[in-house]
């Protein structure tokens, strides 16, 4: 299912029993946009809208969450090749019950510094993939917009009931990640 910005989809609607998934980060540096590094990160975060704590925040350099439901895959400094740059697995049974939703970060490392922003950056997208059979839930393709930001909220997995759900969000932070850390708390 493709998303367009605010578009939400109930995954476990999507897939009966879903229990895992995979989030899946894509992009391509634009041929004037050459050494931008982008990283993925995800936000557990409770019922009031603020991390779970400084260890919530999964990143490159903290791959798990505490209870290990929430991990980074690996950071892809290029993002070259095709295919998901970066993966961010969930492990839904796993997740504390007090987790409310999670969100999903993409940041150019150093972006302000270096003068880069997404509008250097085409092909980006976030998706949802089942794990249990590899099937792609939903899709979020931003590529069609041009963004002055440094660091954007791509999507975000939320509790609906006994539900997950999954917001496409495309929100952008000039100010970098810290923007978007201080959002949530951190």
């Amino acid at each position: 299912m493709n998303l367009s910005k605010g578009g939400n989809v109930n995954l476990s609607q999507q897939a009966n029993g879903l229990s895992a998934v995979s989030i899946g980060l894509g992009w391509d540096v634009s041929s004037f946009g050459g050494g931008i590094d982008i990283d993925a990160s995800a936000i557990v975060a409770g019922p009031d809208g603020r991390a779970l704590s400084d260890q919530h925040f999964v990143f490159f350099n903290n791959l798990n969450s505490p209870d290990g439901a929430v991990v980074h895959a690996g950071d892809n400094s290029t993002g070259a090749g095709s295919g998901d740059d970066e993966q961010i697995l969930v492990d839904l049974v796993r997740l504390a019950s007090n987790a409310d939703k999670i969100a999903f970060a993409v940041s150019i490392h150093d972006g302000q510094e270096k003068g880069q922003n997404f509008g250097q950056v085409r092909n980006a997208y976030i998706r949802v993939v089942n794990r249990a059979d590899n099937r792609e839930i939903a899709r979020y393709d931003l590529s069609a917009q041009a963004y002055s930001e440094t660091a954007m909220i791509f999507g975000e997995l939320y509790r609906h009931g006994a539900d997950w759900k999954f917001r496409a969000v495309g929100q952008g932070f000039a100010d970098g990640l810290a923007g978007i850390i201080r959002g949530f708390g951190l």
